[in-house]
């Protein structure tokens, strides 16, 4: 009993040295005077953040304290650092790891892995990461369509007892490696194959290991009711936290339905099923030019693709399918459709398919246009900008209490003329969604930016300015912020975030990128 006493004592006194030594000690960075959004969704306070390594050592009234680095943010926001639960960075920010397109849009910390592909090996992908340092802090979701790949390969198989076991031991490995959960991309080869039991089986083992289910619902157009349904259904089978990735909905024969769509989310949640939602906040989609075809069609990839292009009679039938869905949705042709990359002609880059189709010498006819698409997968296919959505539908969502914000969207290499969400996702909903037309309050918006998105995904330590969290913290102008980025000139970094702190480090200083690369992988709770 003395002895623990003694013990108890010495560890008390040894604490108590250890404050004062703090104390005593100048902190790494003060930020001063600045209005705090701590990201609770509470109303900004005024005071100042003192950090010391990597963590927010002190909140408050700091005057007295002295520091390394001052930051003097008087008339600026202070928040915590911005993370996007919808990247896809795999390969890009190997090539880019200093991520500016998303450091200067305030993100701090991405969650990749998204849509069902993510890295093949997961540990790996992470070993890399630590190896070459990133700007970001980066956490993953193992994917369904590459668990499925690597079990089964790309074609229209029945799952088996031994294939479904097989890949349910791929995504174990995946959660114990550092997975945050399980994502599927069901419009997506093979995915597009799966039996709903399949993804349940899935989803079962990422739940034992307290992962999340993250879906790219199999439709978002005419049968979107269904997939909202499915993706709801999976998560009450499997116990297991839903994440319905960029939701919308998309075409003009569903414009309008954004009531109806979000009333199955709220639906469930007053069931007691943690289902939440993410967005990106613009009216065009992006993905490849090969969900065009009808699923049938691509079957085994592209080798297979081309084959059946070769059919004349198959090849018809692609082409009656591919008018068909284009009438049910109403479109009379693909002026939305527009070109963001094509490896076999740039030249193509920032046109419409209608204007390609055009340019090819074709006649102004659908069909003609069709083929054009046939052409160019044929070339080896494309990635594409689908002006398909309502902005009024955008608006809803973007009122809804459980939705957080994902840019859909890789590191930028500056090339070719991509969706303007890669640069411009969370300054557009701070300039045009909280300032301009005041649909959310700031703090709420940050709130959505922040501890919602790290709640959900199970990254501690991360998504509010709080003392001993992690010092990711953005201090921006909210009067200025805005994003500059468009579809015609895409390249273009967001303006307004002042400094962009990452794990304690100085990443933005006075608006400019430092080269900082004090990112960290983040890791699911059941990381080995």
């Amino acid at each position: 009993m003395k002895l623990q006493v003694f013990l108890s004592v010495r560890l008390l006194s040894l604490l108590l040295l250890h404050s004062l030594f703090l104390s005593a000690q100048p902190f790494d960075i003060i930020i001063r005077n600045g209005k705090i959004i701590n990201g609770t969704g509470n109303a900004w306070f005024r005071g100042d953040v003192g950090i010391m390594n990597d963590r927010i050592i002190r909140i408050g009234n700091l005057a007295a304290e002295k520091a390394t680095k001052t930051i003097d943010a008087t008339g600026l926001i202070v928040a915590p650092g911005f993370i996007d639960v919808h990247g896809h960075v795999e390969g890009s920010i190997l090539e880019r790891p200093t991520s500016d397109n998303f450091i200067y849009d305030g993100v701090t910390t991405i969650i990749t892995g998204n849509c069902g592909g993510s890295a093949d090996d997961l540990s790996q992908f992470f070993a890399s990461l630590d190896s070459i340092k990133t700007s970001l802090n980066i956490a993953s979701l193992v994917g369904h369509n590459t668990v499925r790949r690597l079990a089964v390969g790309l074609e229209n198989k029945i799952i088996t007892e031994s294939d479904q076991r097989k890949m349910d031991s791929i995504v174990a490995k995946a959660m114990q490696d550092g997975a945050v959960g399980l994502s599927t991309g069901l419009i997506y080869l093979p995915g597009m194959f799966s039996k709903t039991e399949e993804v349940v089986s899935l989803a079962k083992v990422a739940a034992a290991h307290k992962g999340v289910y993250a879906s790219h619902i199999r439709n978002e157009g005419n049968k979107v009711a269904e997939a909202i349904r499915e993706a709801i259904n999976i998560g009450k089978e499997a116990a297991i936290p839903v994440q319905i990735s960029h939701f919308k909905v998309s075409g003009r024969s569903n414009w309008g339905r954004s009531g109806e769509t979000l009333s199955y989310i709220e639906e469930a949640r007053k069931g007691g099923y943690d289902v939440t939602i993410d967005q990106y906040p613009y009216t065009a989609s992006s993905t490849n030019l090969n969900t065009q075809l009808p699923d049938w069609a691509q079957d085994g990839g592209l080798d297979s693709i081309r084959l059946r292009f070769g059919n004349p009679a198959v090849k018809e039938r692609i082409v009656s399918d591919m008018i068909s869905q284009m009438k049910k949705n109403k479109y009379k042709n693909y002026s939305h459709a527009v070109v963001a990359r094509f490896s076999a002609d740039s030249s193509y880059n920032g046109k419409s398919i209608t204007e390609i189709n055009k340019i090819k010498g074709r006649k102004p006819k659908l069909k003609q246009e069709v083929l054009t698409v046939i052409d160019m997968i044929d070339s080896g296919g494309a990635q594409m900008i689908y002006h398909s959505m309502n902005e009024n539908d955008v608006r809803y969502f973007m009122q809804y209490p459980h939705n957080m914000i994902g840019a859909d969207a890789g590191v930028s290499s500056g090339r070719g003329m991509p969706h303007p969400r890669g640069y411009g996702s969370n300054a557009r909903v701070l300039a045009k969604y909280v300032r301009e037309e005041k649909i959310i309050s700031l703090e709420e918006a940050i709130r959505r930016m922040t501890s919602l998105a790290a709640q959900k995904f199970n990254l501690k330590n991360r998504g509010l300015i709080m003392e001993g969290m992690a010092a990711d913290i953005v201090v921006f102008d909210a009067e200025k912020v805005t994003d500059r980025s468009t579809f015609e000139q895409p390249h273009q970094f967001s303006e307004g975030f002042r400094y962009v702190l990452v794990n304690g480090q100085m990443v933005i200083d006075e608006g400019k990128h430092t080269g900082t690369r004090s990112g960290s992988c983040l890791y699911g709770p059941a990381k080995r």
